[in-house]
C-alpha cells in the first residue's frame, strides 16, 4: 500500500508541480500502470464502481521491505491472547482490510500455529483475485489456510462484518482513514471482541545517512499532504490508539521502520520520487530546489550510496478479556 495514498481527489505529481525525474507517480504510492489510475483502499460514498486502484507493481516492490519491517514483538502478546480464544471449527478467522495483493496474510499466516481462515476485504477485485491466488496454504505448524474474499468499504465496516473474527489485521491503512473512519474500524472491532494488527503506518519521519538542508522542508510538506481532506497521516497511529483505548482495549505500539539500503535501490528511488513529489505538491515554492534534491538523491541511489531509514509503527489492541 502507500506509503500513504492519497485520498477523495486524484494527486497525482504531473501537474506542473512535478520534480524532473518523475513520470506517472502517486505520492507515496509508487508506480502506476494505467492513465487515471491512483492510490485508494476503500469505496467512498460518490465513487464510481470501478474506481482507480493502487498499482500492483508498488505492492509487489514494497512487499520485502514490509515483511522486514513489521514488528516481531507484537506476535507474542497477540499468540497469547489468541491461544486464549474459545476453539472454533475450522480455526482462527482472520480479517485482512485494504488486503491489497495479500503480502500481510503472507507474512503473518506463517508465524501462526493452528487452522485460519482468512477473509480478505479490499475494493479492488483484480487485487482481491491476486490476493487469493497467491495466499499462503499452510500455517506455521502445517496446518491447513482457507481464504475468502469480500470487497467492499473497509472505513464502513460494522460488529456484524466481523463476527466470529479471532483477528483483524491491516497494512499501511491507518494514515489513509480519517478520524471517524478509525473510530468506526475501533468501534467494530470491540464489538466483534477482536484483537487488531495494524502495521506500517506512516510515522512522519524519514532519516538519511547523508543529510541535505532540505530534508527536513520536505519531510514537513510531505506530513503536510498526507493529511489532506481530513486524513490523519503521521497522527493516525496515536488516533487508532486513543480509539481502542476508549473501547476499552489495552494498545501496544512498535517501531516497524524501512531501512533501505544498496540492495533496496529499486524501492528507495520509487520511494524517493513519491516522496518529493508530494512535497512538492503540497508546497510548489520547493520545486525548483526538489528537482537538484531529487537528482542528486537518485544519483546516489543508483550508485549504492543512499542509505534511509522510513519510519513506521505497528498498533496491536487487544481488547478486554471477556468474562465468563
Amino acid at each position: 500500500m502507500t506509503d500513504t495514498a492519497a485520498a477523495q481527489e486524484e494527486h497525482r505529481v504531473n501537474d506542473g508541480t512535478e520534480p524532473t525525474g518523475t513520470s506517472d507517480v502517486i505520492a507515496g504510492a509508487g508506480p502506476v500502470g494505467r492513465p487515471g489510475e491512483r492510490a485508494t483502499v476503500r469505496l467512498r460514498e460518490g465513487e464510481a464502481e470501478e474506481a482507480p486502484r493502487y498499482a500492483p507493481e508498488w505492492l509487489q516492490l514494497r512487499e520485502p521491505a514490509d515483511a522486514d519491517a513489521r514488528a516481531l514483538g507484537l506476535l507474542e502478546p497477540l499468540g497469547k491472547r489468541l491461544a486464549e480464544l474459545p476453539s472454533q471449527e475450522g480455526g482462527l478467522v482472520i480479517h485482512d482490510l485494504g488486503c491489497g495483493t495479500g503480502s500481510m496474510g503472507r507474512w503473518l499466516a506463517a508465524r501462526l500455529d493452528g487452522p485460519q481462515h482468512w477473509v480478505l476485504h479490499d475494493r479492488d477485485p483484480y487485487l482481491l483475485h491476486f490476493a487469493a491466488v497467491a495466499s499462503p496454504r499452510v500455517a506455521a505448524d502445517g496446518s491447513r489456510v482457507t481464504v475468502e474474499t469480500r470487497r467492499g468499504d473497509v472505513a464502513r465496516l460494522t460488529p456484524d462484518a466481523l463476527s466470529g473474527a479471532s483477528l483483524v489485521t491491516a497494512s499501511a491503512l491507518l494514515d489513509v482513514l480519517t478520524r471517524p473512519e478509525i473510530e468506526t474500524l475501533a468501534a467494530a472491532c470491540a464489538g466483534a471482541g477482536s484483537p487488531a494488527l495494524l502495521t506500517l503506518s506512516v510515522a512522519g519521519r524519514v532519516e538519511f545517512a547523508s543529510p541535505d538542508p532540505l530534508d527536513a522542508d520536505l519531510a514537513e510538506a510531505f506530513n503536510a499532504h498526507q493529511r489532506r481532506g481530513g486524513l490523519l497521516g503521521p497522527d493516525a497511529v496515536t488516533a487508532a490508539g486513543e480509539a481502542f483505548a476508549g473501547h476499552g482495549a489495552s494498545v501496544r505500539v512498535h517501531p516497524s521502520p524501512w531501512r533501505l539500503g544498496p540492495e533496496h535501490a529499486a524501492l528507495t528511488a520509487q520511494w524517493l520520487r513519491g516522496w518529493v513529489g508530494a512535497a512538492v505538491e503540497e508546497r510548489p515554492a520547493l520545486r525548483a530546489r526538489a528537482e537538484d534534491y531529487l537528482r542528486d538523491r537518485l544519483a546516489a541511489c543508483e550508485a549504492g550510496e543512499l542509505e534511509v531509514v522510513v519510519h513506521h509503527s505497528d498498533l496491536l489492541a487487544l481488547p478486554r478479556p471477556v468474562e465468563a
